[in-house]
């Protein structure tokens, strides 16, 4: 019978979720969540369900990482809240106060 391959299966998502949940860093969780998803279509493989498995390649390993990443690099991408930077309106109006001769705001 296949019990040895389910077993091997079912130890080889427990350990990508496992590394799944440890992982800090996003980007690498994407990866790691890339695997578990690939894993999982193996387990479903392995208990006769092809269907459920081809899905769960192209939701689990592919789209879901993809959409993880993409959604990392927005927030890295846009500035924080306290920096200096020049896409920061300080101003009700969309417009930056002026300086004055020492380097701080004039008050209108």
């Amino acid at each position: 019978m296949d019990d040895p391959l389910v077993v091997v299966a079912l130890l080889l998502v427990a350990a990508s979720a496992t590394a799944a949940v440890a992982v800090r860093d996003p980007e690498r969780q994407a990866l790691v969540l890339s695997v578990l998803g690939t894993t999982l279509a193996v387990l479903f493989t392995v208990l006769q369900a092809p269907d459920v498995a081809l899905s769960q390649l192209a939701v689990g390993s592919a789209l879901t990482p993809l959409l993880l990443l993409l959604s990392v690099r927005k927030v890295r991408r846009r500035p924080r809240a306290g920096d200096d930077g020049p896409a920061q309106e300080s101003s009700r109006h969309g417009r930056r106060p002026k300086e004055g001769p020492s380097g701080k705001e004039k008050k209108a």
